[in-house]
């Protein structure tokens, strides 16, 4: 189950932490923080370069805390909340990726939680540090705090449209 829990881990929590970067910089194929500033005002962000900024940061810390199974839960709590601005822009556009649509932030919002139940596992920071095991109930906290943040970030830093 270490083993699993490990993959799981590096995989979600580094690709978490790629699009973090990818949102502020050139690297990853990235387009900087200009062209991080650029998609959330396409979006219908405001809040420029800070609001990109902020995401980035949150992208990366949450993705690199949850890769190294340090702090799971509040790692957990930040991609949940990242995942869910996400999935209220794709919203729009149904489930699939294909058509652009939720999917991809869905699953990463169910594995976050996921992992806030079953803990990050024996080859982990928190494990090494004496913080394991947490119990299972931490998944309801994570995703409710995570939901919560990631709507209100959306509802605060959401334009209205310009009445007609």
């Amino acid at each position: 189950m270490d083993t699993g829990l490990l993959i799981l881990r590096l995989l979600v929590g580094l690709l978490v932490a790629g699009h973090g970067v990818q949102k502020v910089s050139f690297r990853l194929g990235g387009r900087g923080l200009a062209g991080g500033t650029e998609e959330f005002r396409a979006d219908g962000f405001r809040g420029g370069a800070l609001t990109a900024a902020a995401a980035g940061g949150a992208q990366l810390c949450s993705g690199l805390l949850l890769a190294a199974g340090l702090l799971t839960p509040l790692a957990a709590t930040g991609v949940v909340g990242v995942m869910t601005v996400a999935l209220t822009v794709k919203r729009r556009n149904g489930l699939w990726t294909q058509n652009d649509g939720y999917e991809y932030p869905l699953v990463l919002v169910g594995t976050a939680t996921a992992l806030a139940a079953t803990g990050p596992g024996a080859w982990s920071l928190d494990a090494a540090l004496g913080l394991t095991p947490f119990p299972a109930w931490w998944a309801l906290p994570v995703l409710t705090a995570g939901l919560a943040g990631g709507l209100l970030t959306r509802l605060a830093l959401h334009r209205q449209p310009a009445p007609a």
